[in-house]
């Protein structure tokens, strides 16, 4: 890793661009959609906007409250991991008091937290996350568990299947989560649950659940596969499939994003979303209008949470931000549905 800084579109918005160099932010406003600008010699292009703006939806992934070490991982004993100096806050309390800050601003009609709330699934780490986000957000907030509760078998925002119906949208959380595992599953009556909503929804549903979905085209059919289970991957592509209002399915868990499209699913995003806690600091806007859906990624903008992530940037030999953006910017901004 050479340190070297690299200009990164973080946010593609319809009216809206932010450039980051390192942690220095230059924003662009006030600009027309599905148009092609060129800053400084380099050329980005707005995301369409298809009739009036409905509702706008938040979602953040992985805030792991309690967490201490950064860049841990069971079986490899040679990374550098990170840490927070003395005097410093907690790096959980710095991402996710940015996070809350950001998205108490921007307003949106919902907020949705897809898993992974604690680090040790302790009903105290628990209750802070509630804490946080519940005094944040109140009756807006919408949570589900990750691996890192069911794994503890912590019996916390595990229901099943929340169903919660804005203007222009509906939005669905699973609890993929099992008890004891790492990796996810479905139930055949969430999926069931899942189908009636899409035979009777009359607008876009955005299905959502901490585990993304297992990818085919990469991964060997195996039963300790990280996300979803192969057979609840391939059931939930058939339900997604012929239900043309189940718009997208949008998950955390991998702490990166990406885009797959399954078979028998035709179009139709199942997504995952980059998290809080670490690089680059991420909560997602959802914008719905009369036409289209919209997922715009945000970067937690506060400064000691940027000082964090451009710290944290450096995990895994530097090789992280290649990670969390494998398939570039077109995978954390982009446009999930057009009418």
């Amino acid at each position: 890793m050479t340190g070297e800084r690299v200009t990164e579109w973080m946010t593609v918005a319809d009216d809206e661009v932010v450039r980051y160099l390192g942690p220095e932010r230059t924003t662009f406003d006030g600009l027309q959609p599905d148009t092609a600008y060129t800053f400084d010699e380099e050329t980005v292009t707005t995301l369409p906007r298809r009739g009036e703006l409905l509702c706008r939806i938040a979602t953040v992934n992985d805030v792991h409250f309690g967490e201490t070490v950064c860049g841990h991982v069971d079986g490899w004993a040679d990374l550098v991991t990170f840490k927070v100096g003395p005097g410093e806050d907690p790096y959980p309390e710095t991402m996710n008091a940015g996070a809350v800050a950001d998205i108490g601003a921007a307003g949106p009609d919902l907020v949705v937290v897809k898993g992974d709330v604690t680090s040790k699934g302790t009903q105290a780490e628990f209750d802070r996350f509630a804490q946080v986000y519940g005094d944040a957000f109140g009756d807006r907030l919408l949570a589900v568990r990750g691996n890192h509760e069911s794994f503890h078998r912590l019996a916390v925002a595990d229901e099943p299947f929340q169903e919660r119906e804005l203007e222009g949208a509906t939005v669905a959380l699973l609890d993929t989560s099992r008890e004891g595992k790492a990796n996810g599953n479905l139930t055949a009556a969430q999926l069931e649950q899942l189908d009636e909503l899409g035979s009777r929804a009359d607008r876009p549903v955005l299905v959502m659940g901490h585990h993304p979905v297992w990818d085919p085209g990469r991964e060997p059919r195996k039963d300790t596969t990280f996300g979803l289970l192969p057979d609840a991957t391939e059931a939930l592509a058939e339900v997604m499939g012929r239900r043309p209002w189940l718009v997208g399915y949008l998950a955390g868990h991998t702490h990166r994003n990406r885009v797959v499209h399954l078979p028998g699913a035709g179009e139709v995003p199942f997504v995952d979303n980059s998290c809080v806690k670490d690089f680059p600091g991420s909560w997602f806007e959802y914008r719905v209008f009369e036409g289209n859906v919209l997922q715009v990624h945000r970067r937690i903008s506060s400064p000691d949470a940027l000082d964090w992530t451009e710290r944290t940037r450096a995990m895994f030999g530097g090789h992280y931000p290649a990670y969390v953006f494998e398939q570039g910017a077109a995978a954390a901004s982009f446009e999930v549905w057009r009418g």
